[in-house]
């Protein structure tokens, strides 16, 4: 039997468990950690800015690829508290990272020390598991059980504090014979699946919301085959976008209050079914209860036992895997159609396809300043299919959601529950550690890129290069929005005269010096005409430097994008589309 630290035993079990890069800070205590890194070897470092910035990273890493899990790394104390919202982000959307932290010896946990606090009571709501391991011996077994509970059930974050003497205790392990245990994960019966697809069956205009679930299930590729054998239209959530190409025939768009398509909305409420899956009913999703249930029966399908009902109670509930039941469904549905069983739902699916034509916003603006629909325009039109698109919250993440085009899963990374600002830039850098091939596009206001800016010089530093798409108006624009209900336009305004940089026209922050004093590169953007040219320049830009280069796109001061509190009263604040040509990137018109 090997003899080591407890530390040293970790880093063999986060090997073993597949893990060979994480994200973090060093510091006092959770250096000894940090020296079994180096001992053991085979787990490579990117060194963050901000703690919350490497809970971000890891995120972004285990978004970017099935199987996934990202680690974050810090010291006693504040490095904890400063990663819980990274927890918090994880926990909501159910994305497994694991968070490891140093602590102020076992002896001097209760005398107030230098930087300690109770992280496992802080953490404790916003993590599947959170624990001080105060034996050396249980070290490598803690490890062990945090994989096993980030896999099993609904995913979700681990958070492990190590007190320092802990760390630095030499243990009896042998990491060659180690084994990751198995991960568990409840499955539909079959009797479950054909009751639920009799209901579907016996539907006039059934739909499917397909929910993250499905993408953490990596069973996307199930989820199309099952609509292309039923003939139903797929309602993709906010989490569940790409699950289902945009292209797609049986892609009817995106319900919601902000982060949804007009024809999406206008075909859940002409649906008399929907089955979920992996979905959470989110109310931005839902909006009104009353109206987004009225004349529907659901089925709803969910890995967390606990989902089924926690909003509004379905007509039928599964407890199971994502994937495990549209595997089944799959199954039997295939049967059904070789014997004649399924309806022919051509008519419906082509009613839906007749929306997504014609129920259109306008994207064509010449205006000067920019306003931010031409933006997505210009984005569809320059970035392709396989392009993976980055970001988290505000008028910027749903105006995108509104007009960009997601076509894999995986490819539209979002914040959806929690929603922190500056998460997008720490994600982005994860995702592009973790796909270092891919085109990489992030998407921030102003306000979420000033957040967590630091974290670019990350990206210089390491080599992460990725285009970030920065549209400024100066203000905290959703809000601005929000304010407008009460009247006032208060404490939301961020420009100033910037007596560094007056060709701004008063818009604040220079961000295209700060971004070139973290090691980047950016460019200025005033015109629509010029902002295809400004993404060619970025591309030649990071191949020839290797860091992320940013667009800053200035856009006019207000624009209140469509939203609402119910699927029937969404505001349409701006023209809607009268032809094609007044949305020339939406995927009717790239057809």
């Amino acid at each position: 039997m090997a003899r080591m630290t407890a530390a040293e035993a970790a880093v063999h079990v986060l090997r073993k468990e597949g893990i060979d890069v994480a994200f973090g800070l060093p510091g006092a205590a959770i250096n000894p950690f940090y020296a079994a890194m180096r001992t053991v070897g085979g787990v490579d470092h990117v060194l963050a800015r901000h703690v919350e910035g490497a809970s971000h990273m890891a995120e972004g890493y285990t978004r970017a690829r099935p199987g996934n899990i990202g680690v974050c790394i810090g010291t006693s104390g504040p490095a904890g508290t400063d990663m819980i919202t990274g927890l918090y982000s994880a926990s909501a959307d159910s994305i497994p990272i694991l968070c490891i932290t140093g602590q102020a010896p076992v002896s001097k946990l209760h005398k107030e020390d230098f930087q300690a606090v109770d992280i496992q009571a802080i953490a404790g709501p916003v993590t599947k598991w959170a624990t001080t391991v105060r034996e050396a011996a249980q070290v490598p077994r803690a490890f062990q059980q945090a994989f096993q509970l980030m896999r099993s059930g609904r995913p979700g974050p681990v958070l492990l504090d190590l007190p320092i003497d802990v760390q630095m205790t030499e243990i009896e392990f042998d990491p060659d014979t180690y084994e990751p245990l198995p991960a568990y994960k409840p499955s539909a019966s079959r009797a479950q699946i054909e009751k639920a697809l009799a209901m579907l069956n016996e539907a006039e205009r059934p739909l499917l919301v397909a929910g993250g679930g499905i993408i953490n299930a990596d069973a996307s590729e199930l989820l199309t085959e099952f609509a292309e054998l039923t003939g139903v239209p797929v309602i993709p959530t906010l989490m569940g976008w790409g699950t289902i190409p945009d292209d797609h025939p049986l892609m009817a768009g995106m319900a919601g209050l902000q982060t949804s398509h007009r024809y999406g909305n206008a075909t859940l409420l002409a649906s008399d079914f929907v089955m979920g899956i992996g979905n959470r009913w989110a109310n931005r999703h839902t909006g009104n209860l009353e109206t987004y249930t009225e004349g529907r029966t659901f089925v709803h399908v969910d890995i967390e036992p606990t989902q089924i009902g926690r909003i509004f109670g379905p007509d039928y509930g599964i407890v199971s895997d994502a994937g495990a039941a549209l595997a089944q469904f799959v199954e039997v549905a295939r049967e059904w159609q070789a014997e004649g069983r399924l309806k022919d739902r051509s008519a419906w699916a082509e009613a839906c396809q007749e929306r997504k034509r014609t129920l259109l916003r306008k994207t064509h603006f010449d205006n000067v300043p920019v306003k931010p629909q031409r933006v997505f325009e210009e984005m569809n039109q320059a970035f392709g299919k396989n392009t993976r698109y980055i970001s988290t919250i505000g008028l910027s993440q749903i105006a995108g959601a509104q007009f960009l085009h997601v076509y894999k899963p995986r490819h539209w990374i979002n914040c959806g529950q929690a929603g922190p600002l500056g998460w997008t830039i720490p994600a982005a850098l994860g995702v592009r550690r973790a796909d270092p091939e891919a085109e990489i596009v992030a998407l921030s206001g102003d306000y979420d890129f000033q957040f967590m800016v630091e974290e670019l010089a990350v990206g210089a530093q390491f080599h992460l290069p990725y285009l970030h798409v920065l549209v400024n108006n100066s203000y905290l624009g959703l809000i601005r929005q929000a304010q407008r209900g009460f009247d006032m336009d208060y404490q939301v305004q961020l420009s100033f005269e910037n007596i560094n940089c007056p060709e701004i026209n008063g818009y604040g922050v220079d961000h295209v010096s700060v971004v070139e004093g973290l090691g980047c590169k950016a460019i200025r953007v005033t015109e629509p005409g010029r902002i295809g040219e400004a993404f060619a320049e970025a591309r030649d830009l990071m191949r020839q430097y290797r860091v992320p280069v940013v667009i800053e796109v200035i856009l006019e001061r207000v624009t209140n994008i469509a939203m609402g509190t119910d699927l029937t009263g969404i505001n349409e604040f701006e023209a809607l589309a009268e032809s094609v040509a007044d949305a020339p990137s939406s995927i009717a018109a790239l057809r």
